[in-house]
């Protein structure tokens, strides 16, 4: 076997190890990988899984930068066509429902039960968890600001209050859809994120990727 066969090999491996991680952390939270859970899963040796990762905690960590960057893909690279300010933001958060209504991950959202689950520890991967939401607060945080310069939002409007209660509508819109099974609740929280903002959610504005 070629060099550039074995490496291409050791990426595909990892890539399904992470998207089994990924699966499993949803629904059952980070506590529920193990290394010799997947590697039963994926017909693997212990060895072959600890080998990618070194430790559970570095599974942990590895699989919290996989979540990301799906949502990445699904969220903000989805409004990337929207100008700054406003229109994104509410792309931004049309984006965000959708991927909770369309059940990118088994368990709901990612984010919100690996934060609930790590909020009140210490280490890396909560660290790893807390930068994450923070960088994505801090985007939604820079768009109201904009729209509020541009005169699309009041002036007097409290930016740091937006961003916490268009996070608590997403919280709120994972459990009602999650644990009650609520088909309703994306269209609620649409209908609290455009009363919120003073516009409707542009569902036809998303691009597809």
């Amino acid at each position: 076997m070629s060099p550039r066969r074995s490496a291409a090999d050791a990426r595909q491996t990892r890539a399904a190890i992470l998207a089994r991680g990924v699966a499993i952390a949803s629904v059952e939270g980070l506590e529920g990988l193990t290394i010799g859970r997947l590697a039963d899963e994926l017909t693997m040796s212990k060895s072959g899984v600890l080998g990618q990762f070194g430790s559970k905690q570095g599974l942990q960590l590895a699989v919290v930068d996989a979540a990301a960057a799906q949502f990445a893909e699904e969220v903000p690279d989805r409004t990337r066509d929207a100008a700054p300010g406003l229109p994104r933001l509410l792309a931004l958060c049309e984006a965000w429902v959708s991927y909770v209504e369309r059940e990118v991950f088994p368990g709901g959202c990612f984010f919100a039960a690996a934060s609930g689950e790590f909020d009140d520890r210490t280490g890396p991967v909560r660290g790893a968890i807390t930068g994450l939401i923070t960088v994505w607060q801090r985007d939604l945080r820079q768009n109201v600001r904009i729209a509020i310069a541009a005169g699309d939002l009041p002036a007097d409007t409290d930016a740091d209050q937006i961003v916490f209660e268009l996070t608590g509508q997403m919280l709120a819109l994972n459990h009602a859809f999650r644990l009650h099974r609520d088909r309703s609740a994306p269209d609620r929280t649409r209908l609290a994120m455009g009363r919120l903002l003073g516009h409707p959610l542009p569902a036809a504005a998303l691009q597809r990727v």
